[in-house]
């Protein structure tokens, strides 16, 4: 079936007679005419989102816990696997009935209880857009170093922790993108679209020039696993391999919500499925292997890994350390857009409509991602993956659960699309609020809190019994299967499924 033939989808015009509080025309479902996204779209975005910087550094973190490079990468991959699944489950949605994530949500939490979740995916992509922006700026900040012929040492700010350089670099790389931020979705898409073949053909151009330069690969590429038989680790694998795993899955946990921000633009659901499929594990797996190559190399290069590409291409010489901080910019940029602009901004401008366009929400996103000093939150391993990159995790699983349930079990894919957008109808729940999606959420995110307490603020959750540290290694299975059996008990006797208005 064609997306764009969906029955289920009204007009704009038909829509916006709902009430003023819940619409406006960044939130209308997509018309046939904006149904313009194949599937080499779907899958030169996510090779645009996959090519990133935290990406290519997550098997570093593996390795540093003890996993061998097979193993790291084998974490990577399936990580990246488990969490397709949720990503083409709830793109369908956008797709089929051409509405964004923000939108979606009102189906189960209600009209005005969808902020919650909107606000959640929000506030995470934030963090993201700041971290990513934060990785730009040391970019710019390298380049001008490598110009100048020597580092820009100087001492951190009070309060800040980061030198005057550093800062003054992130804001110029921050105020960079908001020319896309003007320009809008559409802008996005042709960015994606024509450097993600760049980005390709510059791996391998990395990859050949780690072989020439090192003459093989060798020392990463032959460290034993410290998980086997006499390593230091011996019989902790399970240990380090599943809050990995969920911590992988976390990665991308905030675009398994919000991805009908864009497959409402999929000329069918084919091509988002094809696409996705195509664009997310195999280029996920093969980032990390290469990361894992070429930091082999340079152990025998320079004398020591280096996992960081920035700090890599700064050590290049000529042209070539010019070339390569450039296609880094060009490479953040592109994802910070696609992975942590796009759905904040229609979930900010969910909140309120009538006083927030999608264009407001991008500005709103790029400010809060100023305050949140993306830097603190990079300061330690410990930090990133078992703090952050769980943490959000946690929060977002019941979200997923409670949307997949929602859409499948209890709909049927089958929405009211104009109800969406209306005060009183179907999908208000009598207050606006969906009180059984609420309590769904609680009980998913409960179970997580005391482990996650534990990893943020060891020295005063140091204490916290095993059975919720155990917990939290899960946190986002845990959440999402427990909100979504809960939300399921909860609607049984609630909601019948019931054929969508024209």
């Amino acid at each position: 079936m064609n997306a764009s033939t969906a029955s289920s989808a009204p007009s704009a015009s038909n829509v916006a007679s709902g009430s003023e509080q819940l619409f406006n025309a960044d939130l209308a479902p997509t018309r046939p005419e904006q149904r313009t996204w194949r599937w080499y779209h779907f899958a030169a975005l996510w090779v645009g989102m996959v090519m990133c910087i935290p990406a290519y550094t997550l098997a570093a973190g593996l390795i540093e816990s003890g996993m061998s490079w097979s193993q790291a990468v084998a974490t990577v991959f399936l990580g990246n696997f488990i969490v397709l699944i949720p990503m083409l489950l709830i793109g369908h949605a956008g797709a089929k009935h051409g509405i964004p994530y923000a939108v979606l949500a009102r189906a189960s939490f209600g009209t005005r209880g969808a902020r919650l979740p909107a606000l959640l995916r929000a506030l995470v992509a934030c963090g993201w857009y700041g971290i990513q922006t934060w990785f730009g700026g040391m970019m710019i900040y390298t380049l001008i170093g490598t110009l100048l012929g020597r580092p820009l040492d100087a001492d951190p700010l009070p309060g800040l922790g980061i030198t005057a350089g550093q800062l003054a670099c992130f804001l110029v790389f921050w105020a960079l993108q908001l020319y896309f931020v003007v320009h809008g979705i559409e802008s996005i898409r042709k960015l994606e679209t024509y450097t993600a073949p760049i980005k390709i053909v510059i791996c391998f151009v990395l990859l050949g020039w780690a072989w020439q330069r090192a003459g093989g690969f060798g020392p990463i590429l032959d460290q034993p696993s410290q998980f086997v038989e006499g390593g230091r680790k011996a019989g902790q694998f399970w240990a380090v391999f599943w809050p990995s795993l969920t911590a992988m899955v976390g990665f991308w946990a905030t675009l398994a919500l919000n991805i009908p921000d864009f497959t409402r633009f999929a000329r069918s659901q084919r091509d988002q499925l094809v696409g996705q499929a195509v664009g997310l594990p195999a280029p996920m797996g093969l980032l990390a292997a290469l990361a894992v190559i070429v930091t082999s190399a340079t152990v025998v290069i320079y004398g020591k890994a280096i996992w960081d590409p920035v700090d890599l291409a700064s050590r290049m010489t000529g042209a070539a350390v010019l070339i390569a901080l450039i296609v880094l910019l060009i490479d953040t940029v592109s994802v910070n857009l696609a992975a942590n602009l796009v759905g904040p901004a229609f979930d900010f401008s969910a909140l309120a409509p009538r006083r927030i366009s999608y264009r407001t929400g991008g500005f709103i996103t790029a400010g809060l991602a100023l305050a949140m000093m993306p830097w603190k939150i990079l300061e330690s391993t410990q930090g990133y993956i078992f703090t952050w990159l769980i943490g959000y995790s946690a929060l977002l699983g019941p979200v997923a659960g409670i949307l997949i349930v929602d859409y499948y079990l209890i709909r049927r894919t089958e929405l009211h699309v104009d109800e969406l957008y209306r005060e009183g109808g179907r999908y208000s729940y009598g207050s606006g609020w969906n009180w059984a999606a609420l309590l769904a959420f609680v009980l998913g995110v409960l179970p997580n809190l005391p482990g996650f307490l534990n990893a943020a603020m060891p020295a005063r959750f140091g204490d916290v019994a095993e059975p919720f540290k155990l917990i939290y290694t899960y946190a986002w299975f845990v959440g999402m299967a427990i909100a979504a059996v809960v939300y399921r008990v909860a609607m049984g006797a609630r909601t019948r499924p019931v054929p969508a208005t024209a």
